[in-house]
């Protein structure tokens, strides 16, 4: 499924953007198209590889209505962490390459339960930081709302 220029897409890590062009670059000697994305809430760029954008789990913006969902969701979603910190980072990690929003939302309720009671190690700070924020970008998007907007609707989902 190709994307076109404007279109609000989700990268697994990065979080969700638009899609402002596509560019010809050569890398290693091959040259090939790339999706330019801007992510509007880091004023950050990132190149996609457009041939394989599907695979690396790049797709559309979830609408209003899924989002609004998600949100529902939220404090019903169960939360089990293992106490061994590798295997609970590794099990994290996962779910957020997943793209999944139901999985990284988990990662974020799970790791905010975790620092309210123990605090988290400076991976795990990073990694709740990451989880927000892709959910955020693509509450941004999805729901036309300032990144104030989007946050405080997760800190409302969560509590």
């Amino acid at each position: 499924m190709p994307f076109q220029i404007g279109d609000k897409v989700a990268h697994p890590i990065y979080g969700a953007g638009i899609l402002e062009d596509v560019i010809q670059k050569k890398v290693d000697g091959v040259a090939r198209d790339y999706y330019v994305m801007r992510l509007p809430s880091r004023s950050m760029e990132v190149m996609i590889p457009k041939e394989s954008s599907v695979e690396m789990g790049v797709r559309p913006v979830v609408d209003r209505v899924q989002a609004d969902k998600l949100l529902a969701a939220i404090p019903g979603i169960q939360v089990e962490m293992t106490s061994n910190w590798n295997r609970r980072y590794q099990e994290n990690l996962e779910r957020l390459k997943s793209g999944n929003l139901i999985e990284v939302a988990r990662v974020v309720k799970g790791l905010t339960l975790r620092d309210s009671k123990r605090g988290l190690s400076t991976g795990e700070r990073k990694m709740l930081q990451s989880a927000r924020q892709i959910l955020v970008s693509e509450l941004v998007l999805s729901k036309e709302q300032s990144h104030e907007e989007a946050e405080q609707e997760l800190n409302t989902a969560l509590a």
